[in-house]
């Protein structure tokens, strides 16, 4: 799959969802599909999805909502990266094509950039996909102008995850998207209160995403499976970051207490982490209406931020009180962001 000569080409084919273009682009680690909506000439965000996911299914929840539409969508063009063979039609991968290493997957998503002819970028990825573009970031320095990491990995799976990751790697390979794999990955994904469980019933969330796990070619799932077990630390790597993070990790995603550490590694001058109160790992999905206003103030420093014209009753979610009065104050607004702790909640 990949061009020995360095060559890039492209096939667009028209999207009906979101009014977006999809394109599948061939670089030297092989064909990746990059969905692309909004107006080029605005700044670029690129997204990464966690395993088995791509845009529709890990930040469809966060874009749908008429705030983050007014926040992310006047303000960029969204480049949605989905990791090989997770796009939506996606075929089997040929058995003979070598499955890509962590860094593979980082050099893809730079050639992406490079086809787009793209600069610095925002980016925004969710525990898997998170982990690729703090990779990235390390790695193209000058290339990211800020993370927004969602339950991020950064360390070496610890021996429970590889532990999980092989379990679900060998049903995958014998009985292909199983039940047992779909509730391993929807574990992994959400919360108890989406979840449910033998009193409560499943949410209309974690029943979508059942389904859209359904449609997974399956070998595909297996390779990126076999991709992130085999990462690599990346504490050291974090010292030579030279761009702003925002970090958001749901109080009972599989990740918290790595996203917790992530975060005391991290520069606090130019870092802040954000714990969303009953919520797993896709905050995106599970409570995306949290990571407005954290956004918000994180764009200000960047001057990209355009103002909502939506109102915030009191009763709203973007309500300014349920956020840590830190996190509003003239120091995070600035060059530097300050090292914040705090908790949103989706309570009235």
């Amino acid at each position: 799959m990949g061009d020995s000569g360095g060559s890039v080409v492209s096939v667009d084919i028209d999207r009906i969802s979101f009014g977006g273009k999809e394109h599948h682009i061939q670089t030297k680690h092989g064909s990746v599909s990059v969905a692309v909506y909004g107006d080029h000439d605005k700044h670029a965000l690129i997204t990464y999805p966690d395993i088995a996911l791509n845009h529709m299914s890990c930040f469809q929840g966060l874009l749908f909502c008429p705030e983050a539409a007014s926040l992310l969508l006047h303000n960029f063009c969204i480049y949605h990266i989905s990791p090989p063979g997770h796009e939506l039609g996606a075929t089997p991968i040929s058995p003979s094509s070598p499955v890509q290493s962590v860094d593979e997957l980082a050099d893809q998503v730079a050639e992406v950039l490079d086809f787009f002819g793209l600069g610095s970028v925002m980016c925004l990825g969710v525990s898997a996909g998170a982990y690729i573009l703090t990779l990235f970031a390390t790695k193209y320095r000058e290339r990211v102008l800020g993370l927004i990491l969602v339950s991020p990995l950064y360390k070496t799976p610890s021996w429970t995850e590889w532990f999980y990751n092989k379990v679900m790697s060998n049903l995958l390979y014998y009985y292909g998207m199983c039940d047992m794999v779909k509730d391993c990955l929807l574990q992994r994904y959400f919360g108890k209160r989406v979840r449910g469980g033998s009193v409560v019933p499943e949410s209309d969330t974690m029943q979508a995403c059942r389904s859209f796990l359904d449609q997974r070619q399956s070998m595909n799932i297996w390779r990126f499976i076999q991709t992130i077990n085999q990462r690599h630390d990346l504490t050291e790597s974090l010292k030579q970051l030279q761009c702003r993070t925002l970090i958001f990790v749901g109080e009972n995603s599989l990740f918290h207490a790595e996203a917790v550490h992530m975060a005391a590694k991290l520069d606090k001058r130019y870092s802040a982490l954000i714990e969303v109160q009953a919520c797993g790992s896709v905050v995106t999905e599970e409570q995306p209406h949290a990571m407005l206003i954290p956004m918000e103030y994180f764009l200000m420093g960047y001057g990209l931020f355009r103002p909502s014209h939506v109102s915030s009753s009191p009763r709203s979610p973007l309500n300014p009180f349920c956020i840590s009065p830190d996190l509003l104050s003239p120091e995070s607004m600035g060059v530097k962001l300050k090292p914040i702790k705090t908790r949103a909640s989706l309570g009235a």
